[in-house]
């Protein structure tokens, strides 16, 4: 019988258990990473249809040129950009309102939809418009920059021009887009004093037809004009009034009593007095068919007249702010500014096939890695 020396080393045999866990983590790695990967590559290359790219960039603009006025101090100046509106043109591309545009315009759902053999990147037959907008969020990609208003967009298709039909199709519509904004700007711009302009217009014939209807109540085109006359009257019967009592007292003094020619200045005294009366009851009672006074008609006309003067003022007024709101309208125009036109692609660039197998095979180890280090922490504590 053979006994063991002291000091040797005795060979032992590896544990079944070891094998055991080995080849369940090989079968598992095979199972959840090399066959993942196998599928995924067999698709890529054998199936997946190649994607081109085209690429247009944009911004809004807004000219706005110098009234004449201001040529004085500068020959123009034409601003840059307008934030808001390019915020409204970045929404509007992610809108289901150009998604429809462009499937209305280009037939968005059959170009997406050409590559049958690839149900992946492919868009199916008949779907409805809300598989489109999100097809349509997986094939392009979207840049803004806030800060300066610079808009990209990279739009993918299963051929160059169709790539390409895409971004010129929203680059008409985005132009038309700001096309409509100008054009709502202009009209609010110009609506108010539109509305300004026709009241005032109205106020001013109103003026008119009430000065004119007491015109031909009273008979009487200017009662200022015809009191004037019947002032110059009463004063020219003033002044022969002093006349004559100035040489009635030269008569008086250096003739005697009985002298005719002191009767008869006398008589013309009295007779010009009595002119005189008549003609300022003749003022205070006016010539109209009622008798009116003339201080109450010269004081209606002249309240009439004041209405109808400010009513033609705040007339012309209002048609200089609606001439100048229009001339203001005509300055200021937004315009779309495409810095870089619908290119055309000449090699696809999608998908991107070993950047993704890359990708996939990192995170399936990982995964994997996590996975067994997990399963048999849990089952060593046991």
């Amino acid at each position: 019988m053979l006994t063991p020396v002291a000091g040797s080393a005795v060979a032992t045999p590896e544990p079944a258990a070891a094998k055991s866990r080995n080849r369940a983590q090989l079968c598992s790695f095979l199972l959840l990473v090399a066959l993942p990967l196998l599928i995924s590559a067999t698709y890529l290359y054998a199936r997946a249809a190649d994607q081109f790219v085209s690429t247009v960039a944009f911004t809004v603009r807004r000219e706005e040129i110098s009234a004449p006025v201001d040529m004085l101090g500068s020959l123009g100046q034409f601003s840059g950009l307008s934030s808001s509106d390019s915020d409204i043109l970045y929404e509007f591309i992610q809108s289901q309102a150009l998604v429809a545009g462009l499937d209305r315009q280009i037939g968005l759902r059959q170009l997406y939809g050409k590559a049958q053999n690839d149900p992946v990147f492919s868009l199916a037959q008949g779907s409805p418009i809300e598989e489109l907008m999100l097809h349509w969020s997986r094939m392009t990609r979207l840049s803004y920059d806030s800060a300066t208003g610079l808009i990209e967009l990279q739009a993918r298709a299963f051929t160059a021009s169709d790539a390409r039909t895409i971004t010129t199709a929203v680059l008409e519509q985005s132009d038309a887009m700001i096309n409509a904004l100008s054009l709502a700007a202009q009209q609010d711009s110009t609506r108010f004093a539109s509305e300004e302009l026709d009241q005032a217009a109205q106020t001013m014939r109103t003026a008119r037809n009430r000065l004119q209807q007491y015109r031909r109540e009273q008979r009487i085109i200017d009662p200022i004009a015809d009191l004037q006359g019947q002032m110059g009257l009463l004063n020219r019967l003033q002044s022969q009034l002093a006349t004559a009592l100035i040489d009635l007292d030269l008569l008086t003094e250096t003739t005697r009593q009985s002298d005719p020619r002191l009767r008869q200045g006398r008589r013309k005294i009295v007779v010009i007095k009595a002119r005189i009366d008549a003609e300022r009851q003749s003022l205070g009672t006016g010539s109209g068919p009622q008798q009116t006074s003339y201080a109450d008609i010269v004081g209606q006309f002249e309240a009439l007249q004041a209405d109808l003067d400010f009513s033609e003022r705040a007339w012309i007024t209002a048609r200089a702010a609606y001439d100048l709101a229009q001339a203001e309208a005509r300055r200021q125009s937004r315009y779309l500014a495409a810095y870089i036109q619908p290119t055309l692609a000449e090699t696809a660039q999608y998908p991107r096939r070993a950047t993704t197998l890359l990708v996939m095979a990192f995170f399936l180890a990982g995964l994997w890695s996590c996975g067994v280090l997990i399963f048999y922490s849990l089952r060593d504590r046991r």
